[in-house]
């Protein structure tokens, strides 16, 4: 079975002494589209702060058979494209080509290959036209755009999302719900949006206190209130 990301017993500790993670036993085969729900503190931040290797913790993570490690990070970070809650922790530059065009530079990609993947990944989030536009101009919906753009240039197998809809209104909420179902990749997306988890994401797993209390399809997790109301949803 061909696992994208594939954990056990994963733990981290915070300096202050606060357990985040209590042993995350998570697996999740190439082509999933998963929810990471849970109320606030839960750790699901926790948690894809280590799909990429922000954060390290103890046990096993492994990445389309990769385990991560300090030596296989750059590795990983190519595979695993992450999308911050906020746009503007992501778009730094002056214009929008150089936001997308930073992860293929760093890769060490010819300057025609990067302006083809900067082309490629705003036409796959339908903002080619933004190209020489200064993303603090931009709406909300539309820096959350060019902010997967910037992870689609550099080609990952999988996408980590955290509260993607978090902030927009109802139109830019359905064209970024149209957006991530049209793209093919591996996704795991942390929400506390329950109706785009219904409408997008067919696999459900609910954390709470820094563990995994259910992981099942969607309908069935979504559809236990008694669940919910217990885990603070």
């Amino acid at each position: 079975m061909n696992m994208a990301i594939d954990i056990d017993q994963l733990r981290f500790q915070y300096p202050d002494g606060h357990h985040a993670l209590m042993g995350i036993d998570i697996k999740i085969r190439q082509g999933e589209k998963v929810a990471l729900v849970g109320a606030n503190g839960a750790g699901k931040s926790t948690l894809i702060l280590h799909l990429n290797g922000i954060l390290l913790g103890q046990g096993s993570l492994k990445i389309k058979g990769l385990s991560l490690n300090k030596q296989s990070l750059n590795l990983i970070r190519g595979k695993v494209g992450l999308v911050f809650q906020n746009p503007d922790d992501q778009l730094f530059s002056p214009t929008v080509y150089e936001d997308v065009a930073y992860g293929p530079i760093y890769q060490g990609l010819p300057q025609v290959l990067v302006d083809k993947r900067v082309k490629e990944a705003l036409a796959q989030v339908g903002m080619g036209e933004f190209i020489q536009r200064n993303s603090t101009h931009l709406s909300v919906g539309e820096k959350k755009r060019i902010a997967i753009a910037t992870v689609l240039s550099m080609i990952p197998d999988i996408l980590v999302l955290d509260e993607p809809t978090a902030g927009l209104d109802p139109r830019a909420r359905r064209n970024l719900i149209s957006l991530l179902h049209s793209l093919p990749q591996t996704m795991l997306v942390a929400t506390h949006d329950l109706d785009m988890v219904k409408q997008l994401l067919p696999r459900t797993v609910l954390m709470s206190s820094g563990t995994v209390v259910a992981d099942g399809f969607t309908e069935e997790v979504l559809g236990n209130q008694a669940l919910l109301l217990e885990h603070g949803l």
